[in-house]
């Protein structure tokens, strides 16, 4: 068992479940970065783990900061809560393309999207997000209710000047067009990029970053790899997508911001970049993405 490794708040009891278990903590980074896309408010593991303690354990191996993603009113309020505590969060807000049809349903997608539009206007709130498409899990008449809610999150982020955060699953070509049609916010910023080199080059034609999380590192992930080492330096960033999509060995088990590094080590070997070189360049991105946290 490795949760002896696990950074302290993250250790379960001895005989809980390895699957279910944090794995170890890895090496630290030499220059730090920022995780650029995570839900502390999420549970996945066996325990929970108090925001604090969680950055705590990130800081530890290099990871000074991190950016909270909400998905919904009570994810992005807890937002709000979350980065008026902690001065190494910002924030981003927003209805998830998934929400939106269930908030439809009940008649409250509009008055869901007025109180994202108030609650992004705290000055710690960095990004509209995650919004987008989800040809996956969302089809038919709800499919409507998400374009819609999408165009409605970018004419918000244009609006207040904030960056826009994409969650794009099996939805590439459609997401695109979307942003075409309605005029892409300054700052574009693709989530978990999922898509191939089409789609690399497409961000790098309009400027728009491409966050890698732990999908970069499955064996069955080439096309992600190919999509990274044809990304401009200036448009990638890093993230965990935590407690979600937990990079190789440890696929299956719950993530978290600690794990950033090992993200990072995976993306300097497609890149070919020294270590040292990439985490000044991520961290540098990160910061024209979202701003100074100070």
């Amino acid at each position: 068992m490795c949760n002896s490794l696990a950074p302290a708040s993250y250790r379960a009891p001895e005989d809980s479940d390895p699957r279910k278990e944090y794995p170890p903590a890895p090496e630290p980074l030499p220059v730090p970065v920022m995780d650029n896309h995570t839900h502390l408010d999420f549970r996945h593991g066996l325990i929970e783990v108090a925001v604090a303690d969680a950055l705590d354990a990130a800081e530890a191996v290099g990871v000074q900061g991190a950016i909270q993603v909400g998905c919904d009113l009570e994810s992005s309020r807890f937002t709000v809560q979350a980065v008026d505590a902690d001065p190494r969060l910002l924030g981003a807000v927003a209805i998830h393309p998934n929400d939106a049809p269930v908030y439809a349903g009940r008649g409250e997608l509009e008055s869901a999207l007025a109180e994202i539009e108030e609650l992004a206007r705290h000055p710690r709130v960095r990004a509209i997000g995650e919004t987008g498409l989800d040809f996956f899990r969302t089809h038919g008449e709800g499919l409507v209710h998400q374009r819609h809610s999408f165009r409605r999150h970018i004419d918000i982020a244009k609006r207040l000047g904030l960056t826009l955060q994409i969650h794009d699953r099996d939805a590439h070509d459609d997401v695109v067009q979307v942003l075409r049609e309605e005029g892409a916010p300054e700052r574009v910023v693709f989530h978990c990029f999922s898509g191939d080199e089409e789609l690399a080059r497409i961000c790098n034609e309009n400027g728009w970053y491409m966050s890698f999380a732990g999908t970069m590192t499955f064996k069955n992930a080439g096309g992600l790899r190919a999509a990274l080492a044809i990304a401009e330096p200036e448009r990638i960033l890093v993230e965990t997508d935590s407690p979600f999509l937990t990079p190789h060995p440890y696929r299956g088990r719950p993530n978290a911001s600690y794990m950033v590094p090992y993200t990072v080590r995976s993306m300097a070997e497609v890149t070919g970049t020294e270590l040292s070189e990439l985490c000044s360049r991520l961290a540098a991105n990160t910061v024209s993405a979202y701003g100074s946290w100070d």
